[in-house]
C-alpha cells in the first residue's frame, strides 16, 4: 500500500495544472442586489403618490406608485399635485389616453371637474433650474436623510465638480482599475450638452457662464409629466402622463416632469391603445376608472408604501453605471463603451414590512 501511495503521489506531479475558473463578472442587477444597506436611501412615503385603478377583468387590483421629484425641480407643479391629492381630486377620473410607443395619460376626460382652490400658475421658466438653486436644495437631499446628505457633501459641489467627479471616480473590477463614469458618456447625448444622474434623477444640463449651470429633468421610460395646452399654458398638474415607449427627449424643457413610476408600470403599458387622435379613447367605456390617488403618508401606517433607492453617491452605483455601459457578464460579446442617460435606471427596491 505504501508503494501505491508513493506511485500515486509521483503521478500527480506530472499531471497538468489547470488555472482556476475566473470569477463570473456580475451584471448590473447583481451589483445593485449586492450593495450594502448603507448604500440605500429610504424614500419618504410623503414623496410617493399611490394611484389605485379599477381592478382588471379578472378582479385583480391595480396599484401604481409614483415617486415625486425632489426640490428644486418642478416644485410649483408638485405643490399643485400635493393639493390635488389631498383634495382627492383624481378619485372618479380616468385613464383616457394610451398612445402606442409614447404615453399613457390620466385626469378628467370631461375637463369640467372644478379644481381645488390654491393651485398656482407655474411659469415656463420653471422647466429648468440653476446650479445655485440645486446647491441650496442639496441640504435636504430627498427625504432629508442625514447620511445621504453627508455623502453628497463629501463629494464637494454637486454641480461645478460634475466632470471632475466622473473622471476621478475609480473602482476595482476583476483586479483592474477602470473609470466608473466612463469619460465622455456625459457628453454623448443628442439633446443636452451634458447629462448625469443627480441626486438619483436623470438630468440634462448646459453651462451658462463661469460656475453657472442650468439643469432640467429628462424624459425617460416611466417618467411622469404634466399635460398642458398650447404655450404659455404649462398645466396645473391635474392632467398627468407617463412615458410608455422610447424616451421622447424632444419634450425636455417643453413640458414639466414631476416624477417617475416606480411600481405598477405594467398596468399602464398593457392597456388597449386609443384609436382617436393622439391615442385618446373615443368610447367612454374604454376609459379605465381611477378609484383613488393618495400621498403615501395619507394611507394608514400599515399600508404606507416603503421603498429604497440606491444612492448615486455610493461606490455601488459607480460600479452599476460602469456595468451598464460595459456589459461583461456572460451573455454579452462586445461591451458598448458608452451608455444612454435613459439606460441607467437608478435601482429602487421595496422594503418588506417588519
Amino acid at each position: 500500500m505504501k508503494h501505491l501511495l508513493l506511485a500515486a503521489a509521483a503521478a500527480s506531479l506530472v499531471l497538468p495544472v489547470y488555472a482556476a475558473e475566473p470569477a463570473p463578472v456580475p451584471s448590473p442587477g447583481e451589483i445593485a442586489a449586492a450593495a450594502p444597506a448603507s448604500d440605500w436611501i429610504a424614500i419618504a412615503p410623503s414623496d410617493l403618490l399611490v394611484m389605485d385603478l379599477a381592478p382588471d377583468a379578472k378582479g385583480k387590483p391595480r396599484r401604481v406608485v409614483i415617486q415625486l421629484m425632489p426640490a428644486p425641480f418642478s416644485q410649483g407643479w408638485i405643490g399643485n399635485i400635493r393639493k390635488l391629492a389631498a383634495a382627492h381630486w383624481w378619485d372618479g377620473t380616468s385613464i383616457n389616453r394610451v398612445q402606442d410607443n409614447y404615453v399613457t395619460q390620466w385626469g378628467d376626460a370631461t375637463e369640467k371637474k372644478p379644481l381645488p382652490e390654491g393651485l398656482v400658475t407655474v411659469p415656463e421658466s420653471e422647466y429648468v433650474t440653476t446650479s445655485d438653486a440645486i446647491s441650496e436644495a442639496n441640504a435636504t437631499h430627498l427625504d432629508g436623510n442625514s447620511d445621504a446628505s453627508s455623502a453628497a457633501a463629501a463629494l464637494g459641489d454637486e454641480i461645478t465638480a460634475s466632470e471632475e467627479r466622473s473622471k476621478a471616480a475609480q473602482i476595482s473590477i476583476d483586479g483592474t482599475r477602470t473609470k466608473a463614469a466612463l469619460d465622455g458618456w456625459h457628453e454623448r447625448d443628442s439633446y443636452a450638452p451634458w447629462v448625469e444622474i443627480f441626486n438619483e434623477w436623470p438630468v440634462g444640463a448646459e453651462q451658462m457662464g463661469e460656475g453657472l449651470w442650468r439643469y432640467w429633468p429628462v424624459h425617460c421610460y416611466g417618467a411622469v409629466g404634466v399635460g398642458r395646452n398650447m404655450s404659455p399654458d404649462t398645466g396645473s398638474g391635474a392632467e398627468l402622463y407617463t412615458v410608455i415607449g422610447e424616451a421622447p427627449r424632444h419634450l425636455d424643457r417643453n413640458i414639466a416632469l414631476i416624477g417617475r413610476v416606480i411600481s405598477g408600470m405594467e398596468y399602464l403599458t398593457s392597456l388597449p391603445r386609443g384609436t382617436g387622435p393622439l391615442g385618446f379613447y373615443e368610447d367612454e367605456a374604454q376609459r379605465i376608472p381611477i378609484l383613488s390617488v393618495r400621498l403615501g403618508n395619507e394611507l394608514p401606517a400599515a399600508q404606507q408604501p416603503k421603498y429604497e433607492i440606491l444612492s448615486t453617491s455610493s461606490v455601488s452605483f459607480h460600479r452599476y453605471v460602469d456595468a451598464r455601459a460595459n456589459r461583461r457578464d456572460p451573455f454579452f460579446i462586445k461591451p458598448a463603451g458608452g451608455v444612454n442617460i435613459c439606460n441607467i435606471p437608478v435601482p429602487i427596491r421595496p422594503v418588506a414590512a417588519k
